[in-house]
């Protein structure tokens, strides 16, 4: 709420009400309709999620054509995680840095795929530092690419209280190092069999779907809540045997339940895009805990972690680490990485529980 109070007192972008029944509300229409209930509204964030959903279908075409244009595979490089980059998770990358840049109302850009963060060109047209900071994926999944797994992107976004301070890398990693409660705007693209949009400016989640016929995200899912309870988890059990004690007993919990419970069944994708997306509409838990091999966990908090964990808590779930909510961790690094589990608010608080004997 304190990152919406802000973004209103700036006037800024507010989802509309009363656009669920019309026919065909376009992403484009609904930010619109949004920033003109505002008669002090810039219009910078709306400019600026207009550049993130023509970056999300540049990337989507690029990824249907992948095998067409000889796009799978490796590109032979490597990101600053170590990772392998394949050819999209570069072209995907490149989309998104360039057309955020030309929004020209973005200050700071942090990506997966670059070590440093960037540091935005100023305003052609008045010469200023843009007010907002993102951090994104481009490619989420980006492994399961060459097996036509569903894949996305995952950005988030942050008001920049003083964008003339930012003049190198360092600065703009410090402006951009806020607690996911700060922020003003986060979503998800996800690229399978239809491409969905899933966003929130801070009054709660919106579901959009591309219709290629039109080239425009049509609002299919408004105010979308999240089950209080599911019956689905999702993680990677290959890594149990290096689970810490809380994590396996709740897993063991959810597989072999009290006498009278159902247990729930297990549904992992490897894209978090895919996975937190049924979550999100099904209910259950996402998990990626730390473990023996990843102390700190795998998941990047900027990018990753808080941008999940924000659209998950405005549709009523919650989102932890098992020790402290993720939306309150203040980043210590672009990259930091970050044990997630998130989900349906009762499920969240068994968890929560249990972990509580371990604490």
């Amino acid at each position: 709420m304190q990152a919406l109070m802000k973004e209103q007192e700036d006037g800024g972008l507010k989802p509309p009400t009363g656009l669920e029944g019309l026919d065909s509300v376009t992403l484009t229409r609904f930010v619109l309709h949004g920033q003109r209930k505002h008669h002090d509204a810039s219009g910078d964030l709306t400019l600026l999620l207009a550049a993130v959903q023509l970056a999300c279908k540049v990337t989507e075409t690029c990824v249907r054509r992948a095998g067409i244009a000889k796009l799978y595979g490796l590109a032979g490089s490597g990101n600053v995680q170590g990772e392998d980059q394949k050819k999209l998770d570069i072209i995907a990358n490149d989309t998104f840095k360039v057309n955020i840049e030309s929004s020209e109302r973005c200050g700071v850009m942090v990506s997966e795929e670059d070590e440093l963060a960037i540091v935005c060109t100023k305003s052609s047209i008045d010469g200023t530092t843009g007010k907002y900071a993102i951090a994104f994926d481009p490619l989420d999944g980006s492994s399961n690419i060459d097996a036509n797994v569903s894949i996305g992107t995952i950005f988030s976004i942050f008001k920049i209280d003083d964008p003339d301070s930012i003049t190198d890398a360092k600065s703009a990693a410090a402006a951009i190092s806020q607690p996911g409660r700060q922020m003003v705007a986060a979503g998800y693209a996800m690229y399978g069999s239809a491409t969905n949009l899933v966003i929130s400016v801070g009054t709660g989640v919106y579901g959009f779907t591309l219709d290629p016929s039109l080239g425009e995200f049509v609002l299919t899912h408004p105010d979308i809540k999240i089950p209080s309870r599911g019956k689905i988890y999702s993680v990677n059990e290959g890594n149990a045997k290096n689970w810490d004690k809380a994590t396996t007993e709740y897993i063991q919990s959810l597989k072999y339940p009290e006498e009278g419970k159902s247990s729930y069944s297990l549904r992992y994708i490897g894209s978090m895009v895919a996975d937190v997306h049924r979550t999100l509409f099904y209910g259950g838990v996402f998990i990626y805990p730390a473990d023996k091999k990843s102390p700190n966990g795998k998941l990047r908090l900027l990018y990753e972690a808080a941008p999940m964990a924000f659209l998950m808590e405005q549709a009523g779930g919650k989102a932890t680490t098992g020790k402290t909510e993720i939306l309150d961790i203040v980043p210590e690094d672009i990259h930091q990485r970050v044990p997630v589990y998130m989900g349906s608010s009762e499920d969240i608080a068994d968890f929560e529980a249990l972990a509580s004997k371990y604490a």
